[in-house]
């Protein structure tokens, strides 16, 4: 029988990772080792969710001061000092990757720090030397990627926005997806004139249709600027450090910062998994099956490398059931059906369950819709609208979706997913007492279905 270094390899430090070496450590006892060449915790907890939504939380108080007037507030001198932000949130990122290091620790996994490459089935490499598994976890995420385009060299992504020491004047974000709305919601909250380059007609396609507008509508109001249907064709930095964008549309666009948001890619680049036999796809993912192993016995993959669904919980989740599955002999599938899942953007966004579309698509429906200026802003003046959406099956009275835009919403669909997940019908929703005044009680007060498209009036 082979001996190996350790029962389990994991590469890639992120919240899938840990958490599925954690798992297979403490709770079932394996002999495990992470490599990591960059920071322990990965994009969400350095790149990308936690050090955003500080941002965002940070932004916010540009709406809360204006809203404090209408209250009988009088503040003087406010303003914004964007290095002691981005200060204060590299110390808070200090401080959790402090105890994502004291986690592994505490959990009995040693870490490898270095540069991991797969040399065969049960052998990978950290920086030359060379440790063996049983099994090994690719869990190394994604990372953004950028078109070749001339000047684009001049470009950030998400990465470098987090880091920026000044806050630029002008900002055009590219891109219409959510990490996009979210960095022009941050920019144009703190002061930049923001405009926000979008290949489609609309943004966060894959979002349901109201959704979609009315976030745009919104964003439009706050003054982000949209540019729909358009692409940027080339970036040329000027003497004075400003950039001009030329679009595909021949408009020129001046700005202190072009941000890049469309897309990110596997990051399995250099990692040797073609070598090892293991399949990817044509995107660079690494195929698994429902017990994420690939199609080389030994090595399994969970989180964004594999390109299902790109979440963190959903990432923390597959390393549980990954470790349960092959370190406690108890096979363990993701349940990918109904996830909750948020963008804070301004406002935030929350949703969970299918869209309009897609359930119209597969059956009747009934839909309800409300829309209503939040109560908060009635003192302020500031306009501001709230849309809450229920999508019903006609024949099972199933409520297969919920999709909100405003203040709160991720809060608020966080306890419609669990209701969701246990089956809830609308005759439920309609059965329980809202919570005065909330907006969250919308959502139980909801009682005339829109018509069906295919009945409304056009003139």
């Amino acid at each position: 029988m082979a001996t190996y270094d350790y029962d389990l390899i994991t590469i890639g430090a992120g919240s899938g990772g840990v958490r599925a070496s954690r798992i297979a450590a403490s709770w079932y006892g394996a002999r495990v080792a992470i490599v990591e060449s960059s920071r322990v915790g990965g994009t969400c907890v350095m790149r990308g969710c936690v050090p955003k939504k500080l941002l965002v939380y940070g932004a916010h108080v540009a709406e809360d001061l204006e809203d404090a007037l209408g209250y009988g507030w009088t503040i003087e001198g406010a303003r914004h000092d964007w290095g002691a932000l981005i200060a204060n949130k590299e110390r808070e990122l200090e401080r959790l990757e402090g105890v994502y290091h004291r986690l592994l620790r505490d959990a009995g996994v040693t870490l490898l720090e270095g540069r991991g490459r797969v040399v065969d089935p049960h052998t990978v490499e950290v920086d030359g030397t060379t440790v063996t598994a049983r099994t090994i976890l690719i869990a190394t995420g994604g990372w953004p990627t950028l078109p070749d385009i001339p000047g684009i060299e001049h470009a950030i992504t998400s990465n470098e926005a987090l880091d920026l020491p000044s806050r630029p004047d002008r900002v055009v974000v590219v891109g219409g997806g959510y990490i996009a709305v979210e960095f022009a919601g941050i920019f144009n909250a703190l002061g930049s004139r923001v405009t926000e380059v979008i290949r489609a007609g609309q943004i966060l396609r894959g979002f349901d249709e109201d959704v979609r507008d009315t976030l745009a509508a919104e964003m439009e109001k706050k003054g982000i600027r949209i540019r729909r249907e358009c692409q940027i064709r080339s970036i040329e930095k000027r003497d004075d450090g400003s950039l001009s964008l030329l679009t595909d549309q021949g408009e020129e666009i001046e700005a202190d910062a072009v941000m890049y948001a469309t897309g990110r890619a596997p990051n399995t680049a250099g990692l040797g998994l073609e070598h090892a036999g293991v399949r990817l796809t044509k995107g660079g993912a690494v195929e698994v099956d429902q017990w994420n192993r690939t199609n080389v016995e030994s090595i399994y993959a969970i989180g964004d490398v594999t390109d299902r669904v790109n979440l963190t919980p959903v990432a923390i989740k597959e390393g549980m059931a990954f470790a349960a599955t092959v370190f406690n002999d108890t096979p363990t599938v993701m349940d990918y059906a109904a996830i909750p899942s948020a963008v804070f953007s301004q406002p935030p966004v929350g949703t969970v369950g299918l869209t309009e579309g897609q359930a119209r698509a597969q059956e009747a429906v009934d839909v309800y819709v409300s829309r209503f200026r939040p109560m908060k802003v009635t003192l302020s003046g500031r306009d501001e609208k709230t849309m809450m959406k229920l999508i019903v099956a006609r024949a099972t009275d199933r409520v297969l979706g919920a999709h909100m835009v405003g203040m709160d919403a991720p809060e608020i669909i966080q306890g419609l997913g669990i209701a969701m997940k246990a089956g809830a019908t609308k005759a439920h929703f309609d059965a329980t007492v809202g919570i005065h005044p909330t907006a969250a009680e919308e959502f139980v007060t909801m009682r005339e279905p829109i018509p069906d498209p295919s009945f409304e009036h056009t003139e």
